[in-house]
């Protein structure tokens, strides 16, 4: 830390992180002759590296994450009041800052009522899969056990939440997968799979069709994502939400919304599902909850499914037997207020609504002059342009390419990102999730850099 503290000596850090740090989603063997990327510093929208350039993040972190923007004193200082005065105690008590936040995120969740501590979305999807199993056993006697999730879609790291990757390059190696989890066709339109009118509904149709196939009395949830991330920013179709809800209803499978990515204004209101008004039995987050000032995620119930879980008390295995050890860091609900309140005060949701549609109107006036972007797609500050090969057969571009657009972003002094290992010969989106705090100067920045690096790789 001492040579930390010198801008001269911050080599030393680096040499440390090449010698003894394991990146994430990166092959190491180019640190064999370059130096790994050390971000020292960030403030509101910017970043800076080990080597003092400065870079406009147009991801939020890289991963969707950072929704108020760097450099937030005031979430700092909660959270360094809180630990001072109390700073953990098993989840199995309660906290301050975790009944205080439970209760202000409930208030933005009609329909929602009980909140479920843990530290990673990973987790907290987890944590929705074992409820359902539970359920499965003790109300329908094994029956109703099986998941469905969605072609394209993610849900975390662990063997479980693998055993829901919708993105085989994710999922890849990993395996054998636990039973009982089975996938549903995507819903992209611009990749369709049927020719009929009303893709929307077709889509969601094809959700039944699995039902049906693989028997109702099997079926106990499905996960999906409001707006689906990594596998290629997906909003989906007119009618399919609507939809989904029918099926839901008639053959009693539970809704497990996942708003990891989308939840707490990332896509304009505070959670991705309210766009569709759809009305979940669960509904998990984490990244943006506290805009990674603190690790924290929640996994959040209506109170009917609740109820399931004390209905029996004389049965000693009849309540949810789970722990999450770091759900009882008050750091996490100590943030996730605070975050909030800036999100509320500053208008940032009106804001992210603004700066989207720029965003979009941007890139579909880029649409215009590149060829190579085959379609625009986005909702709020969560924006994608697939790039494309030929626009009429609509063959993705080379990923090699798509990559050197991130990199030749980068090299601006612009950090976008990329579909990166998830859908085989279909990593060519390119993805823009700035702050929340976005200008219209910060988005024009963004869609220029992403300007000049379409013409330098495809001319």
């Amino acid at each position: 830390m001492e040579g930390y503290a010198s801008a001269n000596d911050i080599s030393a850090v680096v040499e440390a992180d090449k010698k003894h740090v394991w990146h994430h989603l990166i092959q190491h063997k180019m640190f064999e002759t370059v130096d790994p990327r050390v971000i020292v510093e960030g403030k509101g929208l910017r970043v800076w590296d080990a080597k003092g350039k400065e870079y406009i993040d147009a991801v939020s972190g890289a991963v969707w994450t950072v929704n108020v923007g760097y450099g937030r004193e005031s979430i700092a200082n909660v959270v360094r009041d809180q630990l001072v005065k109390m700073n953990y105690f098993a989840g199995v008590g309660g906290s301050i800052p975790g009944a205080l936040f439970a209760e202000k995120l409930i208030s933005k969740m009609p329909g929602m009522s009980r909140v479920y501590y843990s530290n990673s979305g990973s987790e907290a999807n987890e944590k929705v899969y074992k409820m359902v199993r539970q359920i499965s056993h003790n109300v329908h006697g094994g029956k109703k056990w099986k998941i469905l999730y969605r072609e394209r879609d993610y849900h975390g790291t662990t063997i479980g939440a693998l055993a829901t990757s919708g993105q085989a390059e994710r999922a890849a190696q990993y395996g054998p997968y636990p039973d009982g989890f089975v996938m549903v066709p995507h819903c992209l339109e611009y990749r369709k799979q049927w020719d009929v009118e009303n893709y929307g509904e077709r889509a969601a149709d094809a959700i039944e069709e699995v039902i049906l196939r693989e028997g109702p009395d099997t079926v106990g949830a499905i996960v999906l994502e409001p707006v689906t991330a990594g596998g290629g920013v997906i909003v989906p179709p007119k009618g399919y939400w609507e939809r989904v809800q029918e099926i839901c209803k008639k053959y009693n499978v539970l809704l497990h919304i996942d708003e990891v990515v989308c939840g707490v204004g990332r896509t304009g209101v505070w959670f991705g599902y309210q766009n569709y008004g759809i009305k979940p039995d669960f509904v998990t987050m984490a990244k943006g909850v506290a805009s990674g000032y603190a690790a924290i995620s929640c996994t959040v119930t209506t109170e009917a499914v609740f109820d399931l879980f004390k209905a029996n008390s004389a049965d000693p295995m009849s309540y949810f037997r789970d722990i999450s050890t770091f759900g009882g860091c008050t750091s996490g609900p100590a943030a996730a207020l605070e975050n909030m309140r800036i999100i509320e005060d500053e208008n940032l949701l009106d804001n992210t609504l603004r700066m989207g549609k720029r965003t979009v109107d941007n890139l579909n006036a880029l649409m215009e002059k590149h060829k190579v972007i085959g379609d625009v797609r986005g909702a709020g500050l969560f924006c994608g342009a697939e790039l494309v090969a030929d626009r009429k057969t609509k063959e993705p571009a080379d990923e090699k390419k798509v990559a050197a657009v991130v990199a030749e972003c980068n090299a601006q002094g612009v950090i976008i990102g990329m579909t990166n290992r998830s859908l085989p010969g279909l990593n060519n989106t390119l993805c823009l999730s700035p702050a929340l705090i976005a200008t219209p100067d910060d988005i024009d920045a963004i869609t220029g850099a992403i300007d000049k690096a379409l013409t330098k790789v495809f001319g």
